[in-house]
């Protein structure tokens, strides 16, 4: 009890002086400074518990019901995790969870909390595309991109309190945000280029081809229309770039590009509602 009560007048001291410093937003400066890594870890547990709580907005699939497709989709986490740059790998959570609702969205939580809506698996082809999607939502929350963007649009200092759980009826406009059912968060052009590299980076070891976001962009533009991609991959830079960004990342560092794509992805999507 102490012990909670030292840490959190430390924080609320820490907040006095990032603010007397002029940092009432984002940026690199007051997320390494304010936010720890148990800070995310917190936050994004409670993230977690809130869409838990309120199925009939977030349909998650049962673990015990969809057992196999849980099992195929943390195979394919485990792939990515195996990565030398994945820093946060023995920290975070890095549960992944399936959201019942034709979606074309996918987000990560603080703290490794990654969700994707069965809408986004469906429209894949194959393994490698949904490979290069994880990918990218892992780095976003390996990265630590959600905390910072969350401090952009929220504040440091209401961002901080909910991860001390002192303000808990936010919780639920947070999750809305990152599930793209409100206004949505939106992640600054650096984090989006960062995100998208360092996908690439984390297949470039695993059987799959490396640029499987790159084929995930050309097909929603072509399908959907450039007006229509997901939030979790905005369009900031455009489609068009960032399939240029990551071919050149994957040739860059000589990675595959051949598909690998197991004829293992039709039944996972088969095991899905």
């Amino acid at each position: 009890m102490i012990g909670s009560l030292t840490h959190s007048v430390s924080k609320l001291l820490t907040i006095t002086i990032i603010a007397s410093l002029g940092f009432s937003g984002c940026g690199k400066e007051p997320v390494d400074l304010v936010f720890s890594l148990e800070d995310d870890k917190n936050l994004g547990l409670q993230l977690q518990a809130e869409i838990a709580a309120n199925p009939s907005e977030y349909p998650v699939l049962n673990r015990t019901e969809y057992a196999e497709a849980y099992a195929y989709l943390e195979g394919l986490r485990d792939q990515v995790l195996a990565s030398s740059e994945v820093r946060y790998k023995d920290q975070f959570a890095w549960e992944v969870h399936i959201i019942d609702a034709d979606v074309l969205n996918a987000f990560a939580a603080p703290g490794g909390y990654i969700y994707f809506y069965t809408g986004i698996i469906k429209f894949l082809d194959n393994e490698d595309d949904l490979m290069g999607v994880l990918g990218h939502e892992i780095a976003h929350a390996d990265r630590r991109h959600s905390v910072k963007q969350m401090m952009e649009t929220y504040g440091v200092q209401l961002l901080l309190s909910m991860a001390l759980g002192e303000n808990p009826s936010a919780i639920s406009s947070i999750a809305a945000g990152l599930a793209g059912n409100a206004a949505s968060l939106k992640f600054s052009r650096n984090d989006e280029t960062e995100a998208d590299s360092y996908s690439v980076d984390y297949l470039s070891t695993a059987p799959y081809r490396c640029d499987g976001a790159a084929v995930f962009f050309e097909k929603i533009t072509a399908e959907a229309g450039g007006s229509s991609v997901p939030t979790f991959l905005s369009t900031h830079p455009n489609p068009e770039t960032r399939v240029e960004d990551i071919r050149a990342k994957a040739a860059g560092i000589g990675c595959s590009t051949e598909y690998f794509a197991p004829s293992s992805f039709e039944t996972f999507k088969a095991m899905l509602p």
